[in-house]
């Protein structure tokens, strides 16, 4: 592992311990935890969050979370998921195989089995499979993107070894503070711990998500901050989905009197994340059918 991916880790789990501190269970979320949805004991467990107050089969969320493809698990993200939740939907929370150990597609076969799970146990757990989403931040919301052209371009997922589940369709997206155009990220240092070195290149076009997505990409929350140095990202995808017809919103948060910064979104204390969370899923009911 590089000096900067461990100096990154650091950073990112004094600020997220900082973020969560104090936060517990909250009482109207039942939670499943820690569910074994792959042959790894380690990296393939999810946990599943649904309000109390509702019965019955719920609109699902799919959440692959971010930290540039070397941190992160469920455990990071489970109180903005539940906070998810809370808005009336059951949600996924997973964790997968981190770089360097394990290197691209490693996380896109672990989201591939997480949706192969959640279809196999729509039954147990109240899943309304008519009804998918998901949502992805920083690196989650790179990784998404691309399984989501996985689903929605056959000469693109011919790239991958595995095969999508039957039937599966993810109707909407909630894309935040992503990275679309990989070449105009090459100063992003923590690529080099999570593309094979034998295929760096090839590997980088395979995940320009601008250049790979059709006009059957599912709708998109495209979501940017004014501080986050990524923003100028969010707007390349929203251009090419404009061109190819795809429904989409995009949206900068903050402004010079309340600036937000890279994935404020996760910090369930936050009013403005509490305003952006609550318009990425009023965005996905207008696809509930």
């Amino acid at each position: 592992m590089s000096l900067f991916s461990k100096y990154f880790i650091k950073m990112c789990t004094k600020s997220d311990t900082a973020r969560d501190a104090g936060l517990t269970t909250p009482p109207e979320i039942e939670r499943f935890n820690d569910i074994q949805y792959g042959s790894d004991p380690k990296w393939h467990l999810l946990d599943v969050y649904r309000p109390k107050a509702q019965s019955g089969k719920l609109p699902v969320i799919v959440s692959f979370h971010g930290g540039g493809w070397v941190y992160g698990n469920k455990e990071v993200y489970q109180f903005y998921c539940m906070d998810l939740a809370k808005r009336g939907f059951a949600v996924v929370n997973y964790t997968y195989r981190l770089a360097p150990n394990f290197r691209h597609p490693a996380p896109i076969e672990d989201t591939n089995l997480v949706f192969g799970w959640l279809l196999e146990n729509a039954e147990k757990y109240g899943f309304d499979t008519d009804n998918i989403f998901a949502v992805g931040d920083s690196a989650g919301a790179t990784g998404i993107a691309v399984y989501a052209c996985i689903l929605t371009n056959k000469d693109y997922a011919e790239n991958y070894s595995f095969t999508a589940p039957e039937g599966l369709k993810i109707k909407a997206l909630g894309l935040n503070c992503g990275i679309y155009n990989i070449s105009e990220n090459d100063n992003f240092k923590l690529w080099y711990d999570y593309l094979p070195r034998h295929k760096f290149s090839e590997y980088k076009e395979q995940l320009c998500v601008r250049d790979i997505v059709t006009a059957d990409f599912p709708p998109s929350y495209i979501m940017a901050a004014n501080m986050d140095e990524l923003n100028v990202q969010s707007p390349l995808l929203a251009e090419k989905l404009e061109q190819l017809g795809v429904k989409y919103v995009y949206k900068v948060y903050g402004d010079e009197k309340a600036p937000v910064y890279h994935v404020f979104h996760c910090n369930i204390r936050s009013p403005e994340a509490a305003v952006c969370n609550d318009e990425e899923c009023a965005f996905f009911r207008e696809y509930i059918k």
